[in-house]
C-alpha cells in the first residue's frame, strides 16, 4: 500500500488542483496586500449595515405609503445583501491570512476557493442587479403609478428580491457546469473568477462584466428618466394636488445609490473585460486596488439610508420649506419673477418704439399673467 500512496501524492504535487494552477505569488509586502485592509473594511461595513438595517426597519414601521414600503423593502434586501457579503467574504480572507498554514494547506481540494468564488460573484452582482431593479420600481411608479398600484406591492417585492438572488446564484454557478474557472488570487487569501483569454474563462467574466455594466446602464437611463418625470409633476400646475415629498426622499436615495456603485464598479469591470478582450495578463496592483474600491460600495450604501432622509434633512438644513407646497411655492415665486421681468421688458419695449399703446400693453401682460405655466 505504500508505493501507491507516494505515487497518488507524487502525482498530486505535480499536478495540482485547477484552483492553484494559476502561479500566484503567494507572498506580497505591496501595502494594498495587507491584512489591515479586509480587517477594517470588514469592520467597518458590518457596523454600517446594522445601523442602517434598524433605521429601515423603524421607517418601515411608521410609513403609511405602499410606494415607500415597497421601496423600504428594496433597500432592507440590500442592506442584508450587503451585510452578508462582507461577513461570508471577511471571515475567509481574515482567517487564511490569520492561519498561516497557506490555502493549499487548507484547502486542498478547492471546495472553499469555490465558495468563495461563487460568494464573490453572488454577493457582487447582487447590489448591482438590485439598484436596476430598483431603478425599473421607482420608474413604473412615477410614470405610470396607475399600473403600479393595482399590483400587491409587499409580495411582489419579496417575489423580485428573490428572484434576483437566484439570477445572481445562477451565474455564480456557471463554473461548476463547465463556464469558467474559480483561481486563488494573490497574496492567497481570497479566490476570484479566473481572468484569463481561455475561451471558458473569457466567456464567463464577459458574462460577469456585461451584467454588472448593463445593471448600470439601465440604473442610470431609468433614473434620469424618472428624475425629469418626477421634476416636471412637481414643477407643474397640478403639484399641489399630491404631495411628492416621498418621490423625492427615494428618488434622491436612488441617485445616490446608483452614483456610489457606478463609482466603485465600472474600474474593475471595464479591467476584466479589457484584460481578457486583450489577452493579456492582469495587473494585480489593479486588480486588488479596483477589489478594494468595490468593498467601499457596501460600505457607503448604509450610509445613504442613514443620512439622507427628511428627518435628518430637516436638522442639517431647518430653514429649508419641507412643506407639502414646496415646490408650488418655488414656481410661484418663479412665476411672479418672470411675470415682473415680463412686465419690465414689455414697457421698454413700447417706449423704444413708441408704437404701442397703453391698451395693448395691459392686453398683452393679461395674456401673460393668465397663459398657463409649461408642464
Amino acid at each position: 500500500m505504500m508505493p501507491v500512496t507516494s505515487n497518488n501524492t507524487n502525482r498530486e504535487a505535480s499536478n495540482p488542483p485547477f484552483c492553484f494552477s494559476n502561479n500566484i505569488s503567494l507572498i506580497t509586502n505591496d501595502p494594498v496586500a495587507s491584512i489591515y485592509f479586509p480587517s477594517v473594511f470588514c469592520v467597518l461595513g458590518l457596523t454600517s449595515n446594522l445601523i442602517a438595517f434598524v433605521v429601515l426597519i423603524k421607517a418601515f414601521r411608521r410609513t403609511h405609503s405602499r410606494s415607500r414600503s415597497s421601496f423600504l423593502l428594496f433597500l432592507c434586501g440590500l442592506v442584508v445583501t450587503d451585510f452578508m457579503g462582507l461577513l461570508v467574504t471577511g471571515v475567509i480572507v481574515i482567517s487564511t491570512r490569520i492561519i498561516d498554514i497557506g490555502w493549499q494547506g487548507l484547502d486542498p481540494h478547492c471546495h472553499l476557493c469555490n465558495f468563495m468564488g461563487m460568494s464573490m460573484v453572488f454577493y457582487g452582482l447582487c447590489p448591482l442587479l438590485l439598484g436596476a431593479t430598483m431603478a425599473v420600481e421607482r420608474f413604473i411608479g412615477i410614470t405610470r403609478p396607475f399600473t403600479r398600484s393595482t399590483n400587491k406591492s409587499n409580495s411582489r417585492v419579496y417575489t423580485t428580491v428573490a428572484s434576483v438572488w437566484m439570477t445572481a446564484g445562477v451565474i455564480g454557478l456557471l463554473p461548476f457546469i463547465g463556464l469558467g474557472r474559480y483561481h486563488l488570487q494573490t497574496p492567497g487569501s481570497w479566490c476570484f473568477l479566473n481572468i484569463s483569454s481561455e475561451p471558458l474563462d473569457m466567456a464567463f467574466c464577459l458574462v460577469f462584466s456585461l451584467v454588472g455594466l448593463t445593471c448600470l446602464a439601465v440604473s442610470f437611463i431609468l433614473n434620469t428618466v424618472s428624475v425629469v418625470t418626477l421634476l416636471r409633476v412637481c414643477c407643474g400646475q397640478n403639484s399641489h394636488q399630491r404631495r411628492r415629498d416621498n418621490e423625492i426622499e427615494m428618488m434622491v436615495q436612488l441617485i445616490l445609490i446608483m452614483v456610489i456603485a457606478s463609482i466603485c464598479w465600472y474600474p474593475l469591470l471595464v479591467f476584466i473585460a479589457q484584460t481578457v478582450l486583450s489577452s493579456s495578463k492582469p495587473v494585480i496592483r489593479s486588480l486588488l486596488l479596483f477589489i478594494r474600491l468595490v468593498t467601499w460600495n457596501q460600505i457607503m450604501d448604509p450610509w445613504v439610508y442613514i443620512l439622507f432622509r427628511r428627518a435628518v434633512l430637516k436638522r442639517v438644513y431647518p430653514r429649508l420649506d419641507w412643506s407639502r407646497g414646496s415646490f408650488a411655492s418655488i414656481y410661484s415665486s418663479v412665476g411672479t419673477s418672470m411675470r415682473r421681468l415680463t412686465r419690465s421688458s414689455v414697457e421698454l419695449s413700447g417706449r423704444l418704439s413708441g408704437q404701442g399703446s397703453p391698451k395693448q400693453e395691459d392686453e398683452v401682460l393679461s395674456m401673460r399673467r393668465f397663459s398657463p405655466p409649461p408642464s
